[in-house]
């Protein structure tokens, strides 16, 4: 087991994502985040957690320059349990994100809110081309607002409102080790209670269609790694109306100490809002490892 603990002092920057409504500007100052690494081998299953935590304060007592007090955190869990044997492998991931702000006299705003789960079953050919069967779930843990110039909000999600719901079962194909792709027939379920759009006006959308998921995993240098995914729905009955999500991290290790993680997330769907939906985070910081 390797504990990793890491301190960042940097400011995170975001706009905005499908469930999470435009976060406040904050003052620089520096956040503390620490991130601590677990990795096991039990037999044929290997399990890795990295569970990271942030907070940022900053007060003014008579202060001249001006500014306002603000107070900032953010909490993730990101995991992975992989079953490996000679026939099978079985890929589960999940990740885990909440944080909120509060500016001056505002109230308190999420700025971070996500539960992503997933699971890949790949039956072992031997070859470049497997078969394989998949589910995923996307959706948030409380309510989500959106603010206007005068800072009133309007609820425009929650738990379960909307809930993003695949199946899908098709062939994996890994050209290289760093990269793994799959196609299949999948079915998609969209869940709401009080906001339909996200289901077309309806409580529930269930559509058919063709799913496609990229995995990159790449070494781009000794010290710097790519981890990136895409993944599309096409829905049988409204081919050209594609679903596209990315979640992309470049994590750059500057010397023994410093490191600097970027990460941009996209979302493009035809359904919520023609414009595509950007979420950026910069990072940077220092690291210790203590075991």
């Amino acid at each position: 087991m390797k504990i990793v603990m890491m301190f960042f002092i940097v400011v995170t920057m975001s706009s905005t994502t499908l469930y999470c409504q435009e976060a406040p500007a904050l003052p620089l100052s520096p956040p503390v985040i620490t991130q601590t690494k677990m990795d096991s081998v039990h037999g044929p299953w290997k399990h890795t957690m990295i569970i990271s935590a942030s907070i940022t304060q900053v007060s003014f007592t008579d202060w001249a320059q001006g500014g306002e007090n603000s107070l900032a955190y953010a909490l993730f869990v990101e995991g992975k349990s992989v079953y490996s044997d000679t026939t099978l492998l079985w890929e589960n991931n999940y990740k885990f994100g909440y944080g909120q702000a509060k500016l001056g006299t505002q109230g308190i705003r999420k700025t971070d809110d996500k539960i992503d789960l997933s699971s890949v079953l790949t039956y072992k050919m031997g070859v470049l081309i497997n078969p394989y069967a998949s589910a995923t779930m996307k959706t948030q843990f409380t309510e989500g607002e959106t603010f206007d110039a005068n800072n009133v909000g309007t609820p425009v999600s929650n738990f379960f409102d909307p809930a993003y719901l695949t199946q899908s079962a098709g062939v994996g194909y890994r050209p290289i080790q760093q990269v793994k792709t799959r196609l299949g027939i999948g079915l998609r379920e969209i869940f709401t209670n009080h906001y339909n759009a996200y289901a077309g006006g309806r409580m529930t959308d269930i559509d058919g269609g063709l799913e496609s998921v990229t995995d990159v995993g790449w070494t781009v240098m000794e010290n710097v790694v790519l981890n990136a995914t895409w993944e599309l729905f096409s829905p049988l009955k409204k081919m050209a109306q594609i679903t596209v999500r990315s979640d992309n991290t470049l994590s750059m290790k500057v010397n023994k100490f410093l490191s600097m993680n970027i990460n941009v997330q996209l979302i493009n769907d035809p359904t919520v809002q023609p414009r595509t939906q950007i979420k950026e985070t910069l990072a940077l910081g220092i690291s210790y490892t203590i075991l």
